[in-house]
């Protein structure tokens, strides 16, 4: 039987993300996310974070590295990796998460807010703004009239 691994995270950059390449010019962009769970602990409700790093390859990693900066919320879906080295003769190992999607949400940047505009993550879908993007199907575009409402339900509802 095979196994796989999917996460999906949504949270906050601890720090701005890092760029770097491999000896053959692969970009590889680095960065750290926070996510902040609530647990009881007595009467009282404790928010706990929980960190994580993230690792984004290709041309992915280069369009978003100037985006991926410190306070900024980001979704990420990707996989499990674990890394594992000897360090002083001693086995250490690290989990990581290797993100095959990176959206950014907005908010948390330093000026207090985040336009969200800016370019889509890998599997995004190519418009840099809200007012380029075409009118979902069945709505109109920005600046078209709204065509005269119609009820598609018959009278005949089985409940």
């Amino acid at each position: 039987m095979s196994s796989f691994s999917v996460v999906v995270l949504v949270g906050n950059l601890t720090r701005d993300a890092q760029l770097k390449y491999t000896p053959s010019g692969f970009p590889i962009c680095t960065f750290g996310i926070a996510i902040n769970t609530r647990k009881k602990n007595g009467d009282q409700w404790v928010d706990e974070a929980n960190f994580f790093d993230i690792e984004l390859f290709g041309k992915s990693a280069e369009s978003l590295n100037q985006y991926l900066t410190k306070g900024k919320m980001v979704g990420v879906e990707g996989e499990l990796r674990q890394d594992r080295w000897e360090q002083d003769g001693q086995s250490r190992s690290k989990v990581k998460i290797v993100a095959n999607k990176v959206n950014l949400l907005g908010g948390g940047n330093r000026e207090g807010s985040y336009s969200g505009g800016g370019a889509p993550a890998q599997g995004g879908s190519g418009w840099r703004d809200q007012a380029e993007r075409p009118a979902p199907k069945g709505r109109p575009a920005p600046g078209e009239s709204t065509p005269p409402e119609t009820d598609d339900f018959s009278d005949d509802i089985p409940f």
